[in-house]
C-alpha cells in the first residue's frame, strides 16, 4: 500500500458513516489533481485537510471530522519534532516529565508541582484519554490549537489537547483538600475532555500558566466625581490589559449642562467620558491581540439619552461618536408599558445629580413601584430641569440604532432586581458587556489622600472604600453533548462545574483589588449553557412547537435544582458566602418567587436554610462563541444561523455545519432569521424563571421588520420576564461576540 493510500485509509477511520459516503476512494479521487510526485507526508496531509474541507457540505458534513483527524496527526508530528521524540513514541506518556519541563521553561506555573506529588501526576496520567482528541471537528481543533494550547516563546504549540484539559483540571482542583484533590482533578478532566462542559475562555487559556487571570466579566459603577471617573477608567485599563470584558454603569454621572460646584451649565455630560472609555479600549489592546471591549450603560430617564443613543451610528457629529463602545440602556417597566399603551405620552429625562441635590435621594437606587412613585415625584418638582420627548420618538432612536449597529443592549432593571437573591444588600444597576451577569453593584468611595512620613521618606496614600465591583467566573454545560433527560448525568456535570467555578474564586489573579473583595463577599459564579438548538435537534423538537415550552422548562428547572444542591453541599463542607443571612436564599423568597413548591424543592429549601449557599449567584448564560466552536455545538441559547455556510478567516474558507447534522435532524435546524422572534422571546422568559442572573439573548431581524414589530419584541420581552437583550442582529449587519465571555 502506498503512503497516499495509507493516509487516506487512516483519514476516514472512525468517521460515522452509515451509508458508505466517507471512503478512501473518494479522497483519492479528490486528491488526483493536487498530489505531485515528491510530496512528503506533511504536504500530503495538508492536501488531505484541504480536500476534506472542500468535500464538506450539508449532505456530507462529516468530512470536517476527516479534516480534523488529519489536523490532529499534523499537530502530533509538530510536537514530536519540537520535543525530539521518536516516530512511534507515545506523546501522552511521561506526563510528570512534561509538566516539569514546561515549569522549568516558565510556561507552566510552579504551583502544579508544588501541589501534586509525582505519584499524583502518574495517577492522573492514567486517566488521560488520547482518543478524545478525535471528538473535535475541524473548526474546533483548529481554534483550540491556535488560541488555547500552551505555546513556547516562538509561538509554537508544545501541549496536546488532553494535556491541556488535565492541566486545567489540576489547577482548578488545587483548593481542594489534599485527600480529595486528585479525585476532583479527575472529575474536572472527565467533564471537560468529553466536551460535556467548557470553562470560560480566560480559564481555558490561562489555567496552568504562571499568570492566571481566570475570570471573564467585570462591572464597575462610576461615581459622579472627577476622581471616581478616572479611577473607573484605570480599573477598565487594568481589566482590559489581562483580557477581561467590562460593563460600565454611568447612570450616576451628571448630564450635559448640569452645575459643577454650583456653577450652572458647567458639565459636559457623559459623552466626553464615554469617548475616554472608547479610546482606552483602543489603547490597551491586550498585547496587540485585540482591542479592549466595553459596554457603557445608562438609564432610559437620564437627560443625555438622545445623544447616547447615537454614539455608534454613522450620521451626525463625529466628535460625539464612540464607535468602539457598546451602549446599553437600563429600562424600567414603565417605559415599555407606555410604549404599548400610550406611545404618544411624554417621557421625562433628568439629571441624576440634580435629583439628588433637590430630593436628597438617587432615583437609580429604586426599582419597581417605588421607582415609579419617585419618578413621578421628580417629574412634578419644578426645581428639577426636564428634557421632554414622546415615548415614540425615544423608541424610534432606539430602533434606528439597533437596526444600524446592533445596539443598544437592553437591561430590564425591574425584573432583574425583583428576582435578585441578594436584594437585602444592594441593587443591580446594569449588566456586563454580554448582558448575562446581574449582581449587586455600588461605586467605590474615594477619600482624601494622606501624606505619611516613614523610613522610605514621604509617601502619599489614597484611601478608597471599595464598592461592589462585580467579577464573574463562567462555565457552560454543553446541552447538545449531554443526555438532558438523564438526571444522573445532569447532576454529575452540574456538580462538577459548580465546584470548578467556586475554586476559580480562590485561585484567581485579580488585576483590580476591588474585584477580589466583591468576589469573595458574594462568591458569584455563572453556570451557563451552550448547544441549546443542538439539544432541541437531538430530541427532535422544532423551535416553534408547543412541546418546546414544556421541554425547556423541565431542563432548566433540573439544571437549577442541581446547581443549588451542589452549592449547598459545598457550603456544608466549606461554609456559606459572607452575606447569606437575610438573602432570598436564606429566607426562602428565592423559591417562592419561582413557584418551587413540590416536595423535592421544599426539602432543598430546608437544607439551604440550614446549611447555607456557597455562592450568592449561580447561573448566567454567556454567548459561548469560541468555546461552542471547540465543543462542536451551537452557541448559547440562540438558534443556528444556517445549516451550512462558509466562514472566511484570515484568508482561508472553513465550512461550518449545524451540529451532528444528518438526515434525521435536518429539518429541526431552522435558521434564526426564519424563526418568529416572539417565540424566542417567550422561550427566554420560560428559561429565565430558573436563572438567577441573565442570558445573552439575541434578536434576529430581517429588513422586512418595521419599527412597530421591533418595538413589540422589546415589549413582549418585558411582559415575559426577560432580563436583557444582547444584540439585535440584522442580515445586513455583522457583529462579533465578546471573546472574553465566550464561556
Amino acid at each position: 500500500m502506498s503512503i497516499l493510500n495509507k493516509l487516506c485509509k487512516d483519514a476516514v477511520l472512525g468517521i460515522k458513516d452509515e451509508e458508505g459516503i466517507y471512503t478512501e476512494e473518494k479522497l483519492l479521487a479528490a486528491l488526483e489533481h493536487i498530489i505531485r510526485e515528491g510530496m512528503d507526508d506533511n504536504e500530503i496531509r495538508k492536501s488531505l485537510i484541504q480536500v476534506s474541507l472542500e468535500l464538506t457540505t450539508e449532505l456530507e458534513p462529516n468530512w470536517q471530522y476527516v479534516a480534523a483527524r488529519q489536523y490532529i496527526y499534523e499537530l502530533y508530528d509538530e510536537i514530536r519534532n519540537i520535543r525530539r521524540l521518536h516516530e512511534n513514541e507515545n506523546l501522552y506518556k511521561n506526563y510528570y516529565e512534561f509538566i516539569k519541563d514546561l515549569t522549568e521553561r516558565g510556561l507552566y506555573g510552579e504551583y502544579i508541582l508544588n501541589n501534586y506529588s509525582k505519584e499524583d501526576i502518574l495517577q492522573l496520567e492514567n486517566e488521560i484519554k488520547p482518543e478524545r482528541d478525535f471528538l473535535f471537528n475541524y473548526s474546533g481543533i483548529s481554534l483550540l490549537a491556535k488560541r488555547y494550547l500552551v505555546q513556547d516563546y516562538n509561538r509554537k504549540a508544545v501541549e496536546l489537547p488532553q494535556q491541556m484539559f488535565m492541566g486545567i483540571a489540576m489547577h482548578l482542583a488545587i483548593p481542594e483538600d489534599k485527600v480529595n484533590r486528585v479525585y476532583w482533578a479527575k472529575r474536572f478532566y472527565d467533564v471537560l475532555s468529553s466536551l460535556k462542559a467548557t470553562m470560560a475562555t480566560p480559564t481555558m487559556s490561562n489555567a496552568r500558566k504562571p499568570f492566571y487571570q481566570l475570570s471573564s466579566c467585570f462591572i464597575d459603577t462610576v461615581e459622579d466625581s472627577l476622581q471616581g471617573i478616572y479611577k473607573s477608567l484605570d480599573n477598565f485599563a487594568e481589566v482590559s490589559k489581562f483580557g477581561g470584558g467590562m460593563g460600565i454603569y454611568m447612570g450616576k454621572v451628571r448630564a450635559l449642562g448640569s452645575p459643577i460646584r454650583g456653577f450652572k451649565g458647567a458639565s459636559g455630560g457623559i459623552i466626553p467620558w464615554v469617548k475616554l472609555f472608547n479610546d482606552t479600549a483602543i489603547a490597551v489592546d491586550q498585547l496587540g491581540v485585540r482591542n479592549g471591549s466595553v459596554a457603557v450603560w445608562l438609564d432610559a430617564w437620564h437627560r443625555d439619552i438622545p445623544e447616547f443613543l447615537q454614539i455608534r451610528t454613522n450620521n451626525g457629529d463625529d466628535r460625539k461618536k464612540a464607535h468602539d463602545v457598546f451602549p446599553g440602556i437600563c429600562y424600567p417597566n414603565l417605559f415599555w408599558r407606555l410604549a404599548e399603551n400610550d406611545i404618544d405620552s411624554n417621557w421625562y429625562m433628568m439629571c441624576p445629580h440634580e435629583i439628588k441635590s433637590v430630593k436628597g435621594y438617587s432615583l437609580e437606587d429604586f426599582y419597581g413601584e417605588e421607582w415609579e412613585e419617585k419618578y413621578y415625584e421628580c417629574v412634578s418638582d419644578e426645581r428639577i430641569e426636564k428634557r421632554v420627548m414622546s415615548v415614540k420618538d425615544i423608541v424610534r432612536l432606539i430602533v434606528k440604532s439597533a437596526a444600524e449597529t446592533g445596539a443598544p443592549f437592553a437591561f430590564y432593571r425591574d425584573i432583574a432586581n425583583k428576582m435578585n437573591p441578594n436584594k437585602h444588600n444592594g441593587i443591580i444597576y446594569s449588566s456586563n458587556l454580554c448582558t448575562e451577569i446581574m449582581q449587586n453593584m455600588s461605586p467605590m468611595k474615594i477619600k482624601n489622600h494622606e501624606i505619611v512620613n516613614d523610613h522610605d521618606g514621604c509617601t502619599v496614600i489614597n484611601k478608597i472604600i471599595p464598592g461592589d465591583f462585580v467579577v464573574c467566573n463562567l462555565s457552560s454545560i454543553v446541552l447538545g453533548n449531554v443526555d438532558v433527560c438523564s438526571d444522573e448525568e445532569i447532576e454529575y456535570v452540574v456538580e462538577t462545574q459548580i465546584r470548578a467555578m467556586d475554586n476559580v474564586i480562590d485561585l484567581n489573579y485579580y488585576s483590580v483589588p476591588f474585584a477580589e473583595v466583591t468576589n469573595k463577599k458574594y462568591r458569584g459564579i455563572g453556570l451557563g449553557t451552550s448547544g441549546y438548538h443542538h439539544m432541541l435537534a437531538n430530541n427532535r423538537i422544532h423551535w416553534t412547537e408547543e412541546k418546546h415550552k414544556v421541554f425547556v422548562d423541565k431542563v432548566y428547572e433540573k439544571i437549577n435544582y442541581y446547581s443549588i444542591k451542589a452549592s449547598m453541599k459545598i457550603a456544608k463542607e466549606k461554609g456559606a458566602y459572607e452575606l447569606f443571612e437575610g438573602s432570598d436564599w436564606q429566607n426562602g423568597d428565592y423559591f417562592e418567587l419561582r413557584d418551587y413548591k413540590d416536595e423535592k424543592w421544599n426539602k432543598l429549601k430546608s437544607e439551604v436554610r440550614k446549611f447555607g449557599m456557597r455562592n450568592g449567584y449561580l447561573i448566567a448564560v454567556a454567548p459561548n462563541g469560541s468555546t461552542a466552536t471547540i465543543a462542536g455545538t451551537s452557541e448559547g441559547v440562540d438558534p443556528i444561523m444556517s445549516r451550512f455556510y462558509l466562514e472566511e478567516k484570515k484568508g482561508s474558507i472553513i465550512p461550518k455545519t449545524a451540529p451532528n447534522l444528518c438526515e434525521d435532524n435536518y429539518w429541526y435546524y431552522n435558521s434564526a432569521y426564519n424563526i418568529e422572534q416572539t417565540w424566542s422571546v417567550k422561550m427566554n422568559g420560560i428559561r429565565q424563571r430558573h436563572i438567577d442572573q441573565g442570558q445573552s439573548f439575541n434578536l434576529y431581524i430581517t429588513n422586512n421588520y418595521t419599527m412597530r414589530q421591533i418595538m413589540n419584541l422589546y415589549i413582549e420581552a418585558c411582559k415575559s420576564g426577560v432580563k436583557s437583550i444582547y444584540y439585535v442582529r440584522s442580515k445586513s449587519l455583522e457583529v462579533s461576540d465578546c471573546e472574553s465571555c465566550s464561556a
